[in-house]
């Protein structure tokens, strides 16, 4: 065996002995769809990490809503700000769990890759104008299976693309490794738009409850730090992966809040209306003209019909780039003649 091959089994034999009993080994993967040559100097996991860091859905996360559109401040976070969030709070909570970090970085990383523009409100749209059935973490699917690398999707492994499905609503991940990405989600994003909303000037930190911010802390930090924590600690030397009683009926209440206060305040969501009616008529407009489209999406139409490539070609835009195209589409463009001098 070369070199680089042993330093690959190295790798497993370093998971075989340092991880938790409950881990998931890398060796064990149930593989990919369509097998490949391993790496001979990175683990499967590690593959698909590089696979979705370096892919164009990826990078387009850094002009996709989170939760304030198209913010000109640019301290705001995005799509990609809080996939890196979540990615780093999902490693520190499997790191300190001794379980596979590598596995919980991936799916992390690939969880929101499928996410509309103008985050939620794009997805509301796609579920009126496609399928009620449609939802991000199954377009997330969908992108590293199907559409990504032209058409032939970036053949993840099994555990990776579990973990990117199922983290969130009620389906649960089949490793403790996309549970933990489940958790590190929704740490993120309380936490994070609490912090913008607080910066748009939309609640203020006193205005959260007293008792939670006791128990989880007055700063971004804090809180953060105190829920990974509850995590740890409920979990440590067990097969599932929970908080704290306590501090998880605090987070959920700061959730709450944040429904209330911040996700359908009309300053944070003003605009969200005329998005959805954007998004709309860029739907209904390459329906009927779906030559228009990129022959990405336009080639597989007779196979999957053209409302799901409209939906995949829709869904896929950034904020900046669904504007542009509406523009393009429904804005006369300026005329002019040459000047005679």
């Amino acid at each position: 065996m070369s070199g680089n091959g042993c330093l690959r089994e190295t790798f497993y034999k370093r998971e075989r002995e340092t991880l938790s009993e409950y881990a998931f080994l890398t060796e064990n993967t149930r593989g990919r769809e369509k097998p490949c040559e391993p790496c001979s100097i990175r683990t499967e996991f590690q593959r698909d990490r590089d696979r979705i860091v370096h892919s164009k859905s990826f990078r387009r996360l850094m002009h996709k809503t989170q939760v304030f559109l198209l913010p000109t401040e640019e301290h705001y976070r995005t799509r990609l700000s809080h996939t890196l969030e979540v990615t780093q709070i999902a490693r520190i909570i499997a790191r300190a769990l001794l379980l596979n970090e590598d596995l919980c970085e991936a799916a992390a990383l690939g969880h929101d890759i499928g996410h509309t523009p103008f985050g939620h409100a794009g997805e509301f749209v796609m579920q009126k104008c496609f399928s009620p059935d449609f939802t991000h973490y199954k377009q997330s699917l969908r992108v590293v299976d199907k559409l990504e690398k032209n058409g032939e999707g970036l053949n993840l492994t099994w555990e990776v693309r579990d973990g990117i499905v199922n983290h969130t609503g009620d389906s649960t991940a089949s490793t403790l490794e996309g549970i933990i990405v489940k958790f590190a989600d929704r740490i993120a994003y309380i936490n994070h738009d609490l912090d913008d909303a607080c910066r748009a000037g939309i609640v203020d930190r006193e205005d959260v409850p007293r008792r939670l911010r006791e128990l989880l802390g007055e700063t971004h930090s804090q809180r953060i730090n105190t829920m990974v924590n509850s995590v740890v600690d409920a979990s440590s030397g067990k097969p599932e992966i929970s908080m704290t009683p306590e501090i998880a009926a605090a987070t959920n209440k700061l959730r709450d809040f944040l429904f209330d206060n911040v996700y359908h305040n009309p300053v944070a969501k003003g605009e969200e209306s005329k998005a959805m009616e954007l998004l709309e008529h860029l739907f209904g407009y390459f329906v009927k003209h779906p030559d228009k489209m990129p022959e990405l999406y336009y080639r597989n139409i007779e196979e999957e019909g053209v409302e799901r490539c409209v939906c995949d070609y829709v869904s896929g835009m950034t904020d900046r780039y669904a504007i542009d195209i509406f523009k393009e589409i429904y804005v006369p463009g300026v005329w002019s003649t040459p000047s005679n001098i």
